[in-house]
Order: C-alpha cells, then structure tokens, then sequence
C-alpha cells in the first residue's frame, strides 16, 4: 500500500497518484480551481473540536492522535474504500498544517495502512 503525504501548498508531481484533500476546512489562500485533487474527503478529518484542542495547544500530539483514532473507528467505510484505493496505486493525502511531521494527515496515513 502506497499512502504519502503532502502540504498543498507544494506543487503536484507526477508520482502523487489519486491527491485526496483530508482537512475539514479548506486551505487559506488557495483557490478551489488551483489545487488539483481528486477528492476532499472531510469525513476523514479531525473534528472541529479536536482540531481545536490541538492547534490551541490544550492537548499534545499523543492525545490527539488517540483521540482521532477513536474518531477515525467511526469512519471505517471511508477509510476502507481510501485503504482499497491506495492497494491499487498511491494515494497523496493533502493538508494545510504547518507542521509537517506532527499532524492528523500522518495518523490518518498510519490508520489507513492498518484496515
């Protein structure tokens, strides 16, 4: 299974595969026509609540890759037929965070290549 990683903000390349936008919100400063993507599945993103405990640094990294573990065992559909998607190419998951190593596109990524 191939599943990455990537800002939007970086330019698409060849090797991206199917480019699922995984944020709840849309991405500040880009036009909907400029960012190529297949799919926005929001219903694989964080809630707004858990989004904002973390970004508003109330709880750390850890708690919120558990709790959006628990929120992910809610999306299990969502998340096999993305899973079935990335057995048969790669699939780019695509997110606005600043923070390229700790961020929710990363446990999703992990999460997926569990199902």
């Amino acid at each position: 299974m191939t599943i990455q990683c990537k800002r939007v903000y970086d330019a698409p390349a060849a090797d991206d595969g199917y480019r699922v936008l995984v944020d709840r919100l849309w991405p500040r400063g880009i036009k909907k026509s400029a960012l190529h993507y297949d799919e926005w599945c929001k219903t694989l993103a964080p809630s707004t609540a858990l989004r904002k405990a973390f970004h508003g640094e109330v709880i750390d990294f850890a708690a919120f890759s558990d709790s959006y573990c628990k929120e992910l065992a809610l999306q299990t559909e969502a998340g096999k037929a993305l899973a079935a998607r990335g057995k048969k190419g790669t699939v780019t998951l695509l997110y606005a965070a600043k923070n390229t190593e700790q961020n929710h596109a990363r446990v999703l990524a992990e999460w997926l290549s569990s199902l």
